[in-house]
């Protein structure tokens, strides 16, 4: 073991700073928070990005530290300070959030779809949405499950052309107000004060910062190649730093410029980046009903994408990374193109309902996605909040483990997991509770999906271990013992003594 080495060293910075800004960012997170709460998303989305995505990052960066010689994962990482148990609750933690981002996903699907095809929106009933989210969902699954191999290129063309119009609405809408245009919500810094006025104004801030919070994820699809950059933790850090502030600066400005020609107030979740890229286009005399089918287009195709990269991915890896025994050779089995096929079939039968009951509750697709953008929002909460704990115990119990990087001394590590933990908590208890909602449905769906879900993931795990300790004792202390005893003991060396090949 002591021998053991890494070869790393594979992609450049600007390599890494293109992928984290192209993973990071997507326009559709500036318009539903520009419909929640106005400009105020403007400051908010920098300053989320500067104070969780950037530390956020440089944690998850020192959890692969402490791996160096494993491809790790979230169930890797977490088991380092807290045991296999907590571990395997952050990776179920993280598949379970997906199971509700299916449900903001696919109906958008409809709605751009409409445009492209059409130039405009068509209304359908909550029965055609539900239907028509189903059959889009299990045609995704059924394709995903074959290996689509262009389903990777699409992703990466599809983030792109966003990147892209994304830029040109900036840059067009910026060059409209340095022309003369006034636009039709003010600039100003009483334009961008969130409204605290009443505790409902400001319990609603709070639960939309869960949608801003979201919007800056995908550190954990980043800090993992701390070990593959040329130039090795400072090039991480510099250019993880500088990530930050591009990703900030994207949407702080889009967030900006939104109202330019349309009113704050106005937009909707379902048609609002339509209604602005029209406006924008015909001030400068371009045919609206052009740009409205190539925004379709281009949101389409990097949905679609998104649909089918995240509907194989996070089952392919959760059921990969757990221990063996956790759920039954059956449902992990793989098919010919590596993908647990069963496993991806139980998440389709599993997102059914959760695509039924929001729909129950909302009358038009607008409510629909105002009430599975929130969920889904809240939910993406918990994975990083069970990241940032284990990071707290890491520091606290594991600080003089040798490794490669560190995120600052001692105390300023755990001063900052602290300070995190109870900003996320907080945001977590007001995105789950929404004002705004049917009490039933915040607690069938809000409530009850959480509650339902975790609680079976711990009974399961809890089988899981009881089985073990009744045939292998020994075997289940190891899988509940966090991984860094075994480095204490000295049966594996520190992480700071296995060499980097670069």
């Amino acid at each position: 073991m002591s021998s053991a080495s890494v070869n790393r060293g594979r992609i450049g910075a600007f390599a890494l700073l293109t992928m984290t800004v192209a993973a990071v960012f997507n326009i559709r997170n500036v318009i539903n928070n520009n419909v929640a709460i106005g400009l105020a998303s403007a400051p908010a989305f920098f300053l989320a990005t500067i104070i969780y995505f950037i530390p956020f990052t440089l944690v998850i960066a020192e959890f692969v530290a402490m791996n160096k010689t494993s491809e790790s994962g979230v169930y890797q990482w977490v088991k380092t300070s807290m045991g296999g148990r907590w571990a395997f609750l952050t990776a179920f933690t993280y598949w379970f959030v997906n199971l509700f981002y299916f449900a903001s996903l696919l109906p958008l699907i409809l709605v751009f779809a409409s445009y492209l095809f059409y130039g405009s929106e068509r209304t359908l009933s909550q029965v055609w949405i539900t239907g028509l989210s189903i059959l889009i969902f299990a045609a995704a699954t059924w394709i995903s499950t074959r290996g689509a191999k262009l389903i990777g290129s699409i992703t990466s063309i599809g983030a792109t052309l966003v990147l892209a119009l994304t830029a040109a609405f900036i840059i067009f809408s910026t060059a409209s107000l340095m022309g003369g245009v006034v636009p039709a919500t003010p600039i100003n810094i009483e334009t961008m004060a969130p409204n605290l006025s009443t505790f409902a104004t400001t319990w609603a801030f709070l639960g939309t910062l869960a949608w801003i919070i979201q919007g800056v994820g995908g550190a954990e699809s980043v800090g993992v190649f701390l070990n593959d950059l040329r130039g090795g933790v400072k090039a991480f850090v510099r250019t993880i730093v500088i990530a930050g502030i591009v990703i900030g600066m994207l949407y702080a400005l889009a967030s900006l410029v939104m109202n330019v020609f349309m009113p704050a107030g106005s937009l909707s979740f379902s048609t609002g980046l339509f209604d602005v890229m029209g406006a924008v286009a015909g001030h400068f005399g371009l045919p609206v009903d052009i740009t409205n089918r190539a925004v379709g287009l281009i949101l389409l195709a990097a949905t679609l994408g998104s649909l089918m990269m995240w509907t194989s991915t996070p089952v392919k890896i959760f059921f990969s990374e757990i221990p063996k025994g956790i759920f039954g050779s059956k449902l992990i089995e793989l098919n010919s193109e590596g993908i647990p096929f069963r496993a991806a079939w139980l998440q389709f039968v599993i997102v059914v309902p959760i695509l039924i009951i929001p729909a129950l509750g909302s009358g038009n697709i607008d409510n629909l996605l105002g009430i599975v953008i929130n969920m889904t929002a809240a939910t993406a909460l918990l994975p990083p909040l069970l990241i940032l704990l284990a990071y707290f115990v890491l520091r606290h119990r594991y600080d003089h483990v040798r490794r490669d990087f560190k995120m600052g001394p001692r105390m300023f590590g755990l001063g900052l997991a602290t300070f995190l933990l109870v900003v996320f908590a907080f945001v977590f208890i007001a995105g789950t509770f929404p004002i705004d909602q049917p009490l039933w449905l915040t607690l069938v769906y809000n409530v009850g999906g959480v509650v339902v879900f975790l609680g079976l993931a711990v009974l399961w795990y809890q089988r899981y271990i009881n089985r073990l300790k009744a045939s292998d004792p020994a075997a289940a202390a190891e899988e509940l013992e966090p991984g860094a005893e075994a480095i204490i003991r000295g049966e594996v060396p520190e992480p700071a003594d296995i060499p980097v090949n670069r």
